[in-house]
Formats: C-alpha cells, structure tokens, sequence
C-alpha cells in the first residue's frame, strides 16, 4: 500500500495532467456538436474493431452449432428452390438473395450480443457499404431478431426484440388477431403479445408470427408459441407469454431484410387527399 502511494505522490504532477485532460475532452464532446458526433463515430468504429476480434474467437469455439445451422438453413432454401423455381434469382453483385415480390435478403454475422440489460442490441459486421440500412429487420432460420436502428460504413446496431423500445406487429398463425410484440425485460426467452382482443381463440402452444402490417417484416415469419395467456384489468385485451423459437443468447450468422418497396409505399401513404 506504501509502494502505491510513493508512486502517486512522485507521479501527482502527470496523473492531475491526464485529470485534466479527460475532463476537458468529456465537456468538449458533450458541449459541440460537432466534436460529439465525431467522437461517437470514433468510438463506434474501435468498439466494433474489438468486437469483431473477440467474436472471432467466439466464432471459432462454435463453428459445429453454426455449420449445423447452416446446413439447415440451406436444407430450407433448397426447399424453397424445388417448389417455386424461377421466383429466386441471385444477385452476386449484392451477394444476396432476392425473392420475387417486396424483400431483399442479405446475410450477416452477428459480432456482439447483448441480452441481459432492460435495452439490449446487437451489432452486425455489415453496414452502409453492404447496403444495410436503418429500419431493415433481422431474423434468423427460426424465426426475428430485431430490427437495425443505426449504421456506419462497416457496422450495424439492431435493437434487440428484448429491448424495452422494441414493438413489432405480429398476429396468431391460425387468425387474423394481432397486437403488438413487446418484452417485459426478465426473460430473454419469452417476450410478450399485447393488445390481442379477447374475442381471439388462444391456446397454448399455438403459434405467433409477424403480421405483415408494417413495412419492415412480411407476413408470416416465425416469432414463437404461446407459454400462457392472461386477461387484463379491463377483461378486453390478452396479453400472452411467446417462447420464442430463436434463443436470442445463441445468436450467429443472421438475415437483414430490405423491403425494396418501402419508400414507394411510405410517398403514397403520405400524399394529402385531394
């Protein structure tokens, strides 16, 4: 204990210095703008530089579970070929997959995974220059991951559906009854189905899907199954527990879908009524 306060001592002058400077660099950043934005693009870049290298080494731990997957997925796509023919065509230019109709698939991995904090997200190892955009949802084979909120040139961050911002439009298989998919924040294999009108028929072990009602998800992708049910104070509105068919603290190689149709749709939506 002596030795450390000899050291600080004999070091007071340098250690005030760096003090000092820390401090006047935090209220440069946070007191201009400017100065801020580049700080956090900065920082953006070297936090997603060391999560790409400590998930190389995690990558490389679970490269059986991830082949798997993969065969799986491919297994599933061979599937979709047989049946539908000419509907698929590859654009190798993109290095993406696009099916006929309103979506465009890219592939990414998944190079940081939060899932134990109230707000959690992952970062992708693809960005702008992938043409990754914010609002692109992500999903994997088994089912919707989230979707990406901010992009730089080489890195993409997604708000996890376990984020209490998160709300995603989804509806049970066997009807048409929807609500919103939101997360209580405890555990990170069950979310939540809110605003289902009690007139809907629920039973356990049915499955949810996404509803299609936004412009980010197409209908009918995978989410879960019904845990369990309750009525709400009012006795109007379910609100259900899903298991969730992804396990969200397991997650590798991920798709970003792109609806190409997005922003035609979002002009005509808002062109005033004559």
């Amino acid at each position: 204990m002596q030795q450390i306060f000899n050291f600080l001592i004999r070091n007071k002058n340098s250690i005030l210095f760096l003090i000092l400077l820390a401090v006047s660099i935090f209220l440069t950043v946070q007191n201009h703008a400017f100065q801020k934005s580049r700080f956090i693009s900065s920082a953006n870049f070297v936090s997603g530089g060391i999560y790409s290298w400590s998930n190389n080494i995690n990558t490389y731990l679970h490269l059986d579970e991830y082949n798997e997957r993969l065969l799986e997925e491919n297994n599933k796509l061979r599937n979709i070929i047989s049946n539908i023919n000419d509907s698929i065509t590859i654009n190798k230019q993109l290095d993406s997959t696009s099916f006929e109709g309103d979506y465009l698939f890219r592939t990414a991995r998944v190079i940081n995974n939060n899932f134990a904090k109230i707000d959690n997200y992952l970062t992708l190892n693809r960005g702008a220059n992938s043409g990754i955009k914010p609002e692109y949802g992500v999903i994997t084979s088994k089912g919707i991951v989230g979707i990406v909120d901010r992009v730089n040139d080489e890195y993409s961050r997604v708000i996890s559906i376990l984020n209490s911002r998160s709300r995603i439009n989804a509806q049970l298989s066997n009807t048409n009854h929807f609500g919103s998919l939101v997360w209580d924040g405890k555990d990170p294999n069950i979310v939540q189905l809110i605003d289902v009108p009690r007139q809907a028929p629920l039973k356990k072990g049915d499955t949810i899907i996404t509803g299609g009602r936004s412009l980010i998800f197409p209908k009918g992708l995978p989410i879960g199954s019904i845990e369990d049910f309750s009525l709400d104070q009012t006795q109007s509105y379910y609100t259900i527990n899903i298991k969730l068919f992804n396990d969200m603290t397991n997650i590798g190689y991920v798709y970003v879908i792109e609806n190409v149709n997005k922003e035609a749709v979002e002009k005509l939506q808002e062109t005033p009524n004559e």
